[in-house]
């Protein structure tokens, strides 16, 4: 697939890279001929340098024979253009990155009027990729599937879990929750897990199953949280806007602690619900006086990835229950990792997944689509949900029976309102929604994870 990716900043890098590892055509264009370069260099793309709103640039990017055009560049207004121009060239598809509140609430007048497939705001993902870990604060980090009837949470062994030491198979005769442990990572190192895996203090697992299941598996466990209702968010850009009126508007109880005081008359104006402090997030007597001791949950949002660590780890020192911190650095992820950091969230990350579900569901537009992906486990394995379709051809017939290919396991079959973890007797039948855990990346097709 012919890809022109605009911009090669931090989300346009993330989605060269993604595009580039799946086999796509990348063509990068940057003002900055040293970012060009370095993409260029990095990974398997062309680059071009120039003004991607500019038709003589996007001509030589071959706008004119591309499949999708996806700008990134800072600028929102210059991301639309771009699209536009592409697409009167005859690019078939546009995606663009559009950052402003304001714009966010006029989506689909843009969309039609510009002609744009998708406008993607990594900001409001990322707000509402907190909001799911706040609602389920047992968590590290929760992924929903099949429109929230399925979901995928990922928790650590700590001490004294009676799941150290414990072989898959065993599950069912110590707990009753129907749930499926689909992913392990120990060491940095990715298992998809048989029954005879053995789990051990400090893997992070990932469980999949319906909310409920879920919950009452980690009650039993012994490690289930209560609800959050009141959380100190530490900065106050536009994730945390977004994030601040969704929680404002269920009823928590929200303090931001914003440097600048500009900045704190517009929230103070955007969100009235919201408690709002200006002062500096880092200074430990200020977080004291506004009651870190006492919150349910600490989320750090600054726009540097070194502060929000510090201040995940003064927070988890001073045993706030629930602790979020936005970094958009991989190495910096790699390393809070190895300090046990809890729940990480990437925009980046987040919005590049979403680009990559459109684009696989794109590649293959007869067969099973695909509806859902996250890349899990430091983008080791994949968890994609497809629409089981007529023409498939493993339909009803047991899983027992099926040749999958290595690393590869049906982690979750929803059928209707029914939420099933799948065992060697179940099967698959037309218009099922199906999960999909696997190392094997770029699966987007159903029908493909036989051998």
């Amino acid at each position: 697939m012919n890809i022109i990716v605009v911009g090669g900043g931090k989300l346009g890098s993330t989605i060269t890279e993604y595009l580039s590892a799946e086999g796509h055509d990348v063509v990068v264009i940057d003002t900055n001929a040293n970012v060009v370069e370095e993409l260029v260099n990095t990974f398997d793309v062309i680059g071009v340098v120039g003004n991607g709103a500019s038709y003589p640039v996007l001509t030589e990017a071959g706008a004119d024979k591309a499949y999708l055009i996806i700008t990134a560049t800072p600028s929102d207004e210059l991301n639309i253009l771009c699209c536009m121009l592409a697409k009167r060239m005859g690019t078939r598809h546009a995606i663009a990155r559009v950052r402003d509140p304001e714009y966010s609430q006029q989506l689909d007048f843009m969309r039609s009027e510009f002609g744009l497939s998708m406008m993607v705001n990594p900001e409001y993902e990322a707000a509402n990729e907190i909001s799911r870990m706040l609602r389920f604060p047992s968590a590290m980090k929760i992924e929903s599937f099949s429109k929230g009837r399925a979901e995928l949470a990922e928790i650590m062994i700590g001490k004294e879990n009676p799941l150290a030491g414990m072989p898959l198979h065993s599950l069912a005769q110590h707990f009753k929750a129907k749930v499926l442990i689909c992913a392990v990572e120990r060491d940095e190192q990715l298992f998809i897990p048989t029954g005879n895996f053995v789990l051990q203090e400090g893997d992070k697992i990932h469980i999949i199953s319906s909310r409920s299941e879920i919950s009452s598996f980690l009650k039993q466990l012994g490690i289930y949280k209560q609800r959050v209702k009141s959380v100190i968010i530490i900065g106050g850009g536009k994730i945390a806007y977004y994030l601040a009126k969704h929680l404002s508007d269920i009823g928590m109880s929200i303090k931001i602690v914003e440097i600048d005081e500009k900045r704190c008359e517009e929230l103070s104006e955007e969100i009235p619900k919201a408690t709002i402090i200006c002062g500096d997030g880092s200074d430990q007597n200020l977080l004291t006086e506004i009651g870190i001791d006492s919150t349910d949950a600490c989320v750090a949002l600054t726009g540097i990835d070194e502060e929000n660590i510090i201040l995940s780890i003064y927070a988890v020192y001073r045993c706030v229950d629930k602790v979020i911190t936005k970094i958009n650095r991989s190495s910096f992820v790699k390393i809070f990792n190895a300090i046990n950091g809890e729940s990480v969230v990437s925009p980046k990350e987040i919005t590049a997944n979403r680009i990559i579900r459109y684009v696989r569901a794109k590649q293959n537009s007869t067969g099973s689509n695909v509806q859902t992906l996250y890349k899990i486990v430091n983008n080791q394995a994949e968890a994609v949900e497809f629409i089981a379709t007529e023409d498939l051809s493993f339909l009803g017939k047991p899983i027992k029976t099926l040749n999958f290919k290595k690393d590869l396991l049906i982690a979750c079959i929803t059928r209707g309102s029914k939420v099933i973890i799948p065992r060697g007797d179940d099967y698959i039948e037309a218009g099922d929604s199906v999960i999909i855990v696997t190392s094997n990346q770029y699966l987007d097709d159903l029908e493909n994870i036989l051998q």
